[in-house]
């Protein structure tokens, strides 16, 4: 029997118990995929990280990402939380960091600027690994009311449809009449399993990013997301739906050139405030770079018996 060291942090928070919890193995080398999945499924966070050495040597590791119910190509606080955990090391698989990391993932390559004081790693900035793709098909305002135990009058459609973004995992996106709405909001299990039905062509099990924008300031936002189908009722932070709604409402705004910087607060209706930082480049009238901001602590450092 092995053991395999862990440390786990807080994502999208300068306080502990706050934030989205994760789990990080930094070497993993000898855990096959059942075990991962099975590691998974035991810490029970929405996911976990294990860091093997990377394929191309140029890169600094290959960056496994787990659910508790099944392996996710791309999602945005594993890899600020797996940055801030690496950067912090003095080597990774007997290779010097710099202050700039290059992850292997199944969505594609990921590139990361530390953030720092002095010194000292805080947080990272994460570029997504792909274009923003919108799905072809929306989904029913009704279909969402029912998902998120909410009446039809609650989703609001003026901006868009409820519609599926993705700049590396899939999201079904939602605006709401107003906090309220959001505070009030509930998963549905059968009307999940229903809306997963419905849109299998999504390749991935249904998961809903509600989110309410800030009429004075329309680029300050509040969100929730679930996704009960992959054992995760609700996610505190989800840096990969929050970077695909920041480039899919930049992408609907009419102008054509902009450098926008989109605050998501998350978390707040579960008791772990989340604050991502999205910045967005819109030229041409279509967005070419979306980063992923947030801040780290350290919770937990364990080893696990394999």
């Amino acid at each position: 029997m092995s053991a395999y060291d862990f440390v786990t942090v807080d994502v999208f928070t300068t306080e502990r118990f706050r934030g989205n919890p994760l789990a990080v193995f930094p070497d993993a080398r000898g855990l096959d995929d059942e075990t991962m999945q099975a590691i998974a499924a035991e810490f029970g966070y929405s996911e976990i990280t294990f860091v093997l050495p990377p394929e191309d040597t140029q890169n600094d590791a290959r960056v496994r990402i787990f659910t508790p119910t099944t392996e996710i190509p791309f999602a945005g606080h594993p890899n600020v939380g797996t940055a801030y955990v690496l950067g912090r090391l003095p080597s990774l698989f007997g290779k010097p960091l710099g202050r700039k990391l290059r992850f292997e993932e199944l969505a594609g390559l990921v590139t990361i600027d530390l953030r720092l004081d002095g010194d000292t790693v805080t947080g990272a900035t994460i570029r997504a690994p792909q274009a923003l793709t919108i799905g072809k098909t929306t989904v029913e305002p009704a279909l969402i009311a029912r998902c998120a135990s909410l009446s039809a009058d609650d989703i609001a459609t003026t901006t868009h449809a409820p519609s599926f973004v993705s700049v590396g995992l899939p999201f079904a996106v939602a605006q709401l009449s107003g906090l309220d709405a959001l505070a009030a909001a509930r998963p549905n299990i059968t009307a999940f399993h229903e809306a997963a039905g419905r849109h299998r062509q999504v390749g991935a099990d249904f998961s809903l990013f509600l989110y309410v924008r800030s009429p004075d300031n329309p680029w300050t936002i509040r969100a929730r997301m679930f996704a009960p189908l992959d054992n995760i009722m609700e996610d505190p932070a989800t840096g990969s739906a929050s970077a695909a709604l920041a480039a899919f409402l930049a992408t609907l705004s009419p102008e054509a050139e902009a450098v926008r910087t989109i605050t998501i607060e998350q978390g707040v209706e579960m008791g772990r405030r989340s604050v991502i930082t999205i910045d967005v480049v819109k030229r041409d009238g279509v967005v070419r770079d979306v980063h992923v901001s947030g801040d780290c602590v350290d919770v937990i450092r364990g080893a696990i018996a394999v």
